[in-house]
């Protein structure tokens, strides 16, 4: 039998990947601007003052959708360096597109599986913070195994973040923001900034359109910041 356990994260997948269709701006966006906010794609680790050509905190977004609200983040700070984890191509194209137009110089890009990237790519102990921002819910029960807050995974965030670095996470499924708690306070790794509680929205965490829409259709959000002990 094939040895499984060095890579748990292998077997089962947390997304499906959906290619879509990429506008024309979208692909010219991905042909003009990935050279230079795209990051490499071999498995060598990452050297952040060579990305960036700058020491500065550097923050993770896994699945950021369009983009919209790591590119309003990564503006409102330009101090901090930002990269942003998406398997959705458009998506990446949208985000390209509008860095490249408004010069954001502070963000680079993956479109590689999280994991994989997590796992061979960002050195351990070197991020600020962790994000992590509406997932897919998989709410069906028998999908929740594809779900990416595991033990396994919260372990290797840990490992990643810096100590006293945090994970910021969010959803607007009740039941997944109690399983992403039940997980993160069964590790040792990490301690609620928020304990007996969820947290409140950081003041740093544009609202996405998405979490706009729910808002007016009366969806709760639910916020979880635990920070690395």
């Amino acid at each position: 039998m094939p040895d499984t356990t060095a890579h748990p994260f292998r077997r089962i997948r947390s997304f499906v990947r959906r290619e879509g269709r990429l506008t024309p701006g979208q692909a010219r966006a991905l042909e003009r601007w990935l050279p230079e906010y795209g990051l490499p794609e071999d498995d060598r680790p990452l050297d952040f003052p060579s990305v960036f050509g700058r020491n500065a905190p550097t923050l993770l977004e896994i699945g950021f959708g369009n983009g919209d609200a790591l590119l309003e983040v990564a503006r409102r700070h330009p101090e901090w360096n930002f990269i942003g984890i998406e398997v959705h191509r458009p998506g990446v194209g949208h985000l390209l597109k509008h860095a490249g137009e408004q010069d954001v110089r502070n963000l680079r890009v993956s479109s590689r599986d999280a994991v994989e990237v997590l796992e061979q790519q960002i050195p351990d102990e070197s991020l600020e913070r962790a994000m992590l921002y509406f997932p897919d819910p998989w709410p069906k029960k028998r999908h929740h195994k594809r779900r990416i807050v595991q033990p396994a995974f919260v372990r290797l965030i840990a490992r990643k973040l810096a100590p006293g670095g945090e994970f910021h996470l969010a959803t607007d499924w009740e039941n997944y923001a109690e399983h992403m708690r039940d997980v993160l306070e069964s590790t040792s790794e990490f301690e609620s900034t928020a304990p007996g509680a969820f947290a409140s929205r950081p003041a740093d965490r544009p609202l996405t359109k998405f979490e706009q829409r729910g808002q007016r259709l009366g969806h709760g959000v639910w916020d979880l910041v635990y920070r690395r002990r």
